[in-house]
């Protein structure tokens, strides 16, 4: 059985800083306009120097553009779409967007059924959004088992899943391997491979489950 065999955290610094703070020159139009050229162009598989020759523009002014750094003229953004084949309004889209946050109060989770539920699971669907500029979908659940609840071993999906222990303890299996959960515990796993409680060990059971997949485009 698994226990505490898996890899420590390290101190490898991560790119991303949770605590930063954009500052107004990220908050703006042009780099929301950037952002979008930069995406199109990429999408098309065309190169800077490539988009310069057919637009007659400046290989330093197609940068400064991409990257926010100065405001390109209603002429030079309808070269542009034209170039990368999309209506004007297209490079405003991620201005526009709206940014969603959804808000669960306690006990309100919308109870839901996952594919392979099984009989005595509880799943609390925690909040969704669905289509947005990240790319990502998350699921967040809170998932309760009592002494009636099955085990299995069924679940198998795309993403990467979190599970974080509440209250009781739980032998969890992912693939090949077991693992001994209790309060406090995080595991964190591709959930491509079969995974879900294997022995009920104490209750009442309550974990945190929360999936991560690539959103599909249409």
């Amino acid at each position: 059985m698994a226990t505490d065999t898996g890899p420590r955290p390290s101190t490898t610094k991560l790119d991303q800083d949770p605590h930063r703070v954009r500052d107004d020159s990220e908050k703006n139009l042009e780099v929301a306009i950037g952002r979008e050229i930069r995406a199109f162009r990429k999408q098309q598989g065309m190169t800077v120097a490539e988009m310069a020759k057919l637009t007659n523009l400046s290989i330093g002014m197609l940068s400064k553009i991409e990257n926010g750094n100065t405001s390109p003229s209603l002429t030079t953004l309808q070269t542009l779409a034209n170039t990368l084949s999309v209506p004007l309004t297209a490079f405003f889209r991620g201005f526009e967007e709206r940014r969603e946050a959804v808000l669960t109060k306690a006990g309100q989770g919308m109870e839901t059924e996952r594919a392979g539920t099984r009989a005595g699971h509880q799943y609390n669907l925690l909040g969704h959004i669905g289509s947005n500029s990240s790319g990502v979908i998350v699921e967040p659940y809170l998932i309760s088992l009592n002494t009636k609840s099955d085990t299995f071993k069924t679940f198998q999906h795309d993403g990467i899943e979190m599970i974080h222990m509440l209250e009781g303890k739980v032998d969890y299996l992912h693939g090949s391997e077991i693992y001994h959960l209790e309060p406090g515990d995080t595991l964190f796993f591709d959930a491509d491979a079969p995974h879900g409680p294997e022995r009920l060990v104490e209750f009442p059971i309550r974990y945190l489950s929360v999936i991560s997949y690539p959103q599909h485009k249409a």
